[in-house]
């Protein structure tokens, strides 16, 4: 089915009526689901407005140069500064999900063995809740160095839930799955068995919210796939965030989600000291947002039925006065400046929307595309993006 304006539009307003539904009101999970599919990429790691959409001194020039030709640009979006909202990746990723701020309760001690649970339903439940769509379907795609984001798959609203969780892919969850498959089947010596036990044992100390080493039959299918292909060494299959990559194209190919989420990161390894690590990270995230694209416009069932929606965690500092230049943990001003860029069908085309606009109202928005009103959202939807 190809999305037309009159087909967006229906499911944009069917979203926004839905905001008079009670809780008592029919529930919608018997739908199917026929509205565009979404992606979310979370250029992340943090990065500055200069080194991604400043004309001139972009490191991304497929995103600066292309990709906004194809969509419309919020070249001025921020974080809100309130008390108690910090500008990190953990946070920034919650409130893209959740729209909300301040919406977790941190079950660690303080970083790093800091573990935030989410407390409002993430985009991922209220899609599933709204819509006929399996977990499988719900993707999030996270990166080997943050793997307590592996589990921002679901908060703890009691109306939502685990029942409504997306799935991740991930080399942890991966890991899980070789270790796991390996001590069932009893594959090696009594030595390779012991370590395969203590591995996955380490793995599990991750799981700070008991969800196990085991995901649904199809992402085990998946995983199973996966190491036919790149062996389970982990020398062969790529790292990073050309990782993540190739963990979204092939989903799109075998699990077909209709909302994903990729959280891209590397730009954070500026604190080990070298800025060359930040814009380096930034470039390749670039060449691996191109790859994406192309392989979504390859695939009839994605092309022209599909919105991307790229935002940053949040910002950077840049203090030449200390040793690792760009930080982003000072609560500084441009800690707080990001930007988005929105294209698809039923996206303004070419455009740049000149006003203040909140990270919040990401979630507002997708939920507005997919034909669903995220209800804890403190943004507004952002409905000048649309044509």
């Amino acid at each position: 089915m190809k999305l037309g304006r009159r087909t967006f539009t229906a499911g944009l307003a069917a979203s926004l009526a839905s905001a008079g539904l009670g809780l008592g009101a029919r529930p919608a999970a018997a739908q199917p689901y026929r509205g565009p599919n979404v992606i979310i990429i979370r250029f992340g790691g943090g990065v500055r407005r200069r080194e991604t959409i400043d004309r001139t001194h972009t490191f991304a020039p497929f995103l600066r140069h292309e990709l906004t030709k194809k969509g419309i640009l919020i070249p001025d979006m921020r974080i809100a500064s309130l008390q108690g909202v910090e500008t990190s990746h953990a946070e920034g990723t919650l409130n893209i999900l959740a729209g909300r701020y301040l919406a977790y309760r941190n079950l660690g001690t303080g970083f790093p063995a800091q573990h935030l649970e989410p407390t409002a339903p993430t985009l991922f439940e209220y899609l599933r809740k709204a819509y006929r769509i399996p977990a499988h379907r719900a993707l999030l795609i996270n990166g080997e160095d943050r793997p307590q984001e592996e589990f921002f798959t679901f908060g703890v609203h009691r109306h939502y839930g685990i029942a409504y969780r997306s799935e991740t892919l991930s080399l942890y969850r991966f890991k899980l799955h070789k270790f796991r498959r390996q001590l069932e089947r009893g594959e090696g010596t009594d030595e390779e068995l012991a370590e395969a036990q203590k591995q996955l044992s380490e793995l599990l100390k991750h799981d700070h919210r008991k969800l196990g080493p085991r995901q649904t039959p199809p992402v085990e299918a998946f995983w199973s796939r996966w190491q036919r292909y790149f062996g389970k060494s982990g020398f062969v299959n790529p790292r990073g965030d050309r990782l993540l990559t190739e963990l979204a194209i092939r989903a799109l190919k075998e699990l077909r989600p209709r909302l994903m989420m990729v959280n891209y990161q590397d730009p954070d390894y500026v604190h080990w000291g070298n800025p060359s690590h930040y814009t380096r990270a930034i470039a390749v995230i670039d060449q691996e947002l191109r790859r994406l694209v192309n392989a979504v416009e390859l695939d009839e069932e994605y092309r022209d039925q599909t919105v991307f929606v790229i935002v940053p965690d949040c910002g950077r500092d840049s203090n030449p006065l200390m040793e690792v230049p760009y930080q982003h943990h000072f609560n500084s001003r441009s800690a707080h400046e990001i930007w988005a860029l929105i294209f698809g069908p039923g996206i303004a085309r070419g455009k740049t929307l000149d006003k203040v606009k909140d990270q919040t109202a990401i979630a507002a928005t997708v939920g507005a595309i997919m034909g669903f009103r995220a209800r804890g959202a403190e943004g507004d939807v952002l409905e000048d993006i649309f044509v």
